[in-house]
């Protein structure tokens, strides 16, 4: 069951703001929903170019409803106040160490901004009662699963990254709290996420600054990898649409509540191997201008072994996004890179 939330005049704490999904969030519910207020916090990090994060700060601060304030998530004290200003009515807590790879040789961070960050969201909810927490989990959670596509009914307790025990405390967690103290919470299982003014990490933004550089690329598990690579937009409409229906509260028969709480995968569901999505990339790339017609890519190319971390399938199943929501992610692999590779063109070039 849903409890409708009605997003005008409301008060919308993003956390992660300057991130890529905060970015494009917030400047949605900022042209969108009347009279609405975003409150955005982002520690603005060093993970990847700073001034990528400067630049999508600079579109938001266009807009006279959104406050930023600069500041780390594990900052119980700074959580705590904003929380006592602000008063949120909805919470997304999108801020989060990113990263499969990165997790294995810097594992502190991940503790700090993913467990301690995130238990200081529960905590405030806790005492600052809120209309709908809804938090980033990710598709790494189903570790080593092997049946697909991966439903939200599967198992996943086996993680192979850090990365992604931490996205499933996320979620235990947020059941605990719900459960305790009645908080309608939905998580969100994203899978590769993918547009313009995208995170550099990520292979299609990294294989551009490399082609560029006249480096090589490296494809992994020689090729034999398969991502769910969903495009931002579908990303934001998702999770507009869940931000609007609360998991209802209700009690249980021993007349305490039953966990108002839910998880959902939003992904293309339609995985696309690792050489078709580099031949697609390359061939948007000399569309845009981004490299030149004669560009020899076969030179800068390697395949090697797969990494530690990784996964060699990621793939959703949106059966409940789509009965609950009516929604289904739908953006094609080309039609996104397409517009990566201009918005790159345009930015870099």
């Amino acid at each position: 069951m849903k409890t409708k939330v009605n997003l005008n005049n409301k008060t919308i704490l993003v956390t992660g703001s300057a991130g890529f999904i905060g970015y494009y969030l917030t400047k949605r519910l900022l042209e969108e929903i009347k009279e609405v207020k975003v409150i955005g916090l982002d520690s603005v990090n060093d993970y990847y170019d700073v001034s990528l994060k400067e630049w999508r700060l600079k579109q938001l601060e266009n807009y006279q409803n959104f406050i930023f304030i600069k500041g780390n998530l594990a900052d119980k004290e700074l959580i705590n106040k904003i929380f006592a200003d602000y008063k949120p009515n909805i919470v997304v807590n999108l801020a989060a160490q990113a990263g499969v790879r990165y997790s294995i040789d810097h594992p502190d961070v991940y503790i700090e901004s993913n467990i301690i960050g995130f238990y200081n969201i529960l905590e405030a909810c806790r005492y600052n009662p809120v209309e709908h927490l809804v938090y980033a989990s990710s598709s790494s959670v189903y570790g080593g699963n092997t049946k697909v596509p991966f439903s939200t009914e599967d198992k996943v307790d086996n993680p192979v990254s850090l990365y992604a025990a931490t996205k499933k405390s996320n979620e235990l967690l947020a059941h605990c709290y719900s459960k305790l103290y009645n908080i309608p919470s939905t998580g969100l299982r994203f899978f590769t996420v993918y547009g313009p003014a995208g995170r550099p990490d990520m292979a299609y933004f990294g294989f551009t600054n490399k082609l560029i550089n006249n480096e090589t690329i490296k494809i992994f598990n020689y090729g034999n990898c398969k991502r769910d690579f969903t495009y931002i937009d579908d990303i934001v409409e998702g999770i507009i649409r869940i931000m609007q229906g609360a998991p209802t509260k209700v009690n249980g028969e021993d007349g305490l509540p039953i966990s108002p709480y839910a998880v959902y995968n939003i992904g293309n569901s339609n995985p696309e191997n690792l050489l078709d999505f580099v031949q697609i990339l390359q061939e948007e790339l000399i569309r845009a201008g981004v490299l030149s017609k004669d560009y020899d890519f076969e030179s800068h190319k390697e395949l090697v072994a797969m990494q530690a971390g990784d996964v060699p399938v990621t793939y959703a199943d949106t059966t409940p996004l789509e009965r609950d929501f009516g929604f289904k992610p739908s953006t094609s692999l080309r039609e996104g890179l397409r517009k990566f590779a201009e918005w790159y063109k345009e930015f870099y070039m």
